[in-house]
């Protein structure tokens, strides 16, 4: 008897750790913040901000006037209102991979600094992103405060998906974005519960008005701005340098930011920006929020999507249950093969090949029955490679099987068809929400269809493959050139 599957097509929830790195990710799943991608909330296809242009003034006077611009008149940038909210201008010709901005560490805002400020001792325990959450509330509410300049330019609001309404967030029914969306809501609800309860009550004199709003407002910012896997820094924002928008168009893989020594006159630790590629004056400086990010991680972060086909990515949840008979050996073959734990997951992405490790790993769950021989010790070392090819029709059917009723159940979630989510971009005229909504949900249901029609494919094909046990008997001689079984006569 075959063993049983466990499919999932739901997102697993990404906020079970205490890492900051900016930006949650569908393929690494229990960390805060998940892969690196430190930049601005704002959509690239409206304002995020209302910002007046004074506020923007005060702003660039005050970075001058602190000398984190060393000489204004000859600056190679400055911030302005641009169509994304604001943004980063060139004042002068400038070249690839010159360095705009370097920032001492002096102006950054991070878990060190909240340190040694009057709430660091009573935020000594949380985890870095709470309290560095609980420095920016406390600072916006101090109108004499060393950063309200650079606090008076950040967005009430982002078009990140854990800011839509409930209507919008129904745009996206039967979406993974909007069971990730969902969870992190949740989790950052709970923190701001916990948080309330251990330090905002307590010490009222220091933090006398914090709303669950005003948390998750802190959280969004950070979540949208901060830079981290620095050097040295998990979880920082620089003021100036989080101004720089994202660009589709910027295709490099060079990274534009780095921390670096001061020099050899300086022990000031610098955050260096450079532009990727050479810009014109008065044109606004752009660079690629991390190329790894799929439009769903960008949506949930900004709010808005990329035009790149590759960013178009479905997660699917494989694993092995609990009840398998098979369950340890199962475990330490996908572990010793990279795939660590009862649950894997696979990012498809659309109109590329379903990665390598998938149907070896799939052939190994549906592992039972005649084919349990294969998880012997005395195949432990081989038994990948045996995964990598069909193993048994029995085996391959069941993985074709569950595969095909796995993308039909998520098919049927969603509210709309691909024809008519095609027919609504057809017609242009959407908000700027509605537009990132369609496109990450017709995405999604055209991986599922494309992961279907491979499969239906492999299901026309089953009796043509290859299984085990002929590669097996051509391997000992046992099979000649026309298929059939030697037999050898006795003299």
């Amino acid at each position: 008897m075959a063993s049983s599957l466990f499919f999932s097509v739901s997102s697993s929830s990404p906020f079970l750790s205490s890492t900051i790195k900016p930006h949650f990710s569908q393929t690494t799943k229990h960390n805060l913040y998940l892969k690196t991608s430190p930049f601005t909330v704002k959509s690239i296809s409206s304002p995020a901000t209302n910002t007046p242009l004074p506020s923007v003034d005060n702003f660039w006077d005050w970075i001058c006037n602190q000398g984190v611009i060393s000489n204004k008149s000859s600056a190679g940038i400055k911030p302005g209102i641009v169509p994304e909210g604001l943004g980063l201008i060139a004042q002068r010709d400038i070249s690839r991979n010159e360095v705009i901005l370097e920032i001492p560490n002096k102006f950054w805002i991070n878990p060190d600094l909240v340190a040694s400020s009057e709430i660091g001792k009573f935020v000594g325990g949380l985890k870095p992103w709470v309290s560095v959450a609980l420095f920016l509330l406390r600072e916006k509410a101090n109108k004499d405060s060393k950063w309200a300049s650079y606090l008076q330019i950040l967005p009430e609001k982002t078009d990140s998906t854990i800011f839509w309404s409930e209507e919008e967030l129904s745009e996206i029914q039967g979406t993974q974005l909007l069971s990730t969306t969902l969870g992190v809501k949740e989790y950052v609800h709970r923190e701001f519960l916990n948080v309330e309860r251990e330090v905002i009550l307590p010490n009222k004199h220091l933090f006398p008005s914090i709303t669950s709003d005003d948390f998750f407002w802190a959280f969004g910012i950070l979540r949208s701005r901060a830079f981290s896997r620095l050097r040295g820094q998990d979880l920082v924002l620089v003021p100036l340098a989080d101004l720089i928008n994202h660009s589709s168009s910027i295709t490099t893989e060079n990274v534009a930011w780095e921390i670096k020594g001061g020099g050899i006159f300086s022990r000031d630790v610098l955050f260096s920006l450079r532009t990727p590629v050479s810009v014109k004056s008065g044109e606004q400086i752009y660079i690629q929020y991390d190329a790894g990010k799929s439009n769903a991680e960008l949506a949930l972060d900004y709010g808005f999507v990329d035009s790149r086909p590759d960013r178009n990515a479905y997660t699917l949840t494989l694993g092995i249950s609990d009840s398998d008979p098979f369950l340890g050996d199962k475990l330490d073959i996908a572990e010793s093969n990279g795939l660590v734990g009862e649950t894997a997951y696979f990012d498809i992405v659309l109109g590329q090949p379903l990665p390598p490790a998938m149907l070896p790993y799939l052939r190994l769950v549906a592992l039972g029955g005649q084919d349990a021989f294969l998880l012997e010790s005395v195949f432990r070392n081989a038994v990948w490679g045996h995964l990598e090819l069909p193993i048994s029709p029995t085996n391959e059917e069941l993985i074709c099987r569950v595969l095909r009723e796995t993308c039909k159940t998520a098919l049927s979630k969603y509210a709309t068809t691909i024809e008519e989510d095609e027919k609504l971009l057809e017609g242009g005229n959407l908000s700027p929400r509605l537009a990132v909504a369609l496109g990450i949900r017709l995405a999604e249901k055209k991986i599922l269809q494309q992961i279907d029609e491979v499969i239906r494919n492999r299901e026309l094909e089953l009796d043509e493959l290859e299984y085990y046990q002929e590669r097996r008997l051509k391997d000992l001689g046992l099979v000649g050139d026309q298929e059939d079984i030697i037999f050898w006569e006795p003299k």
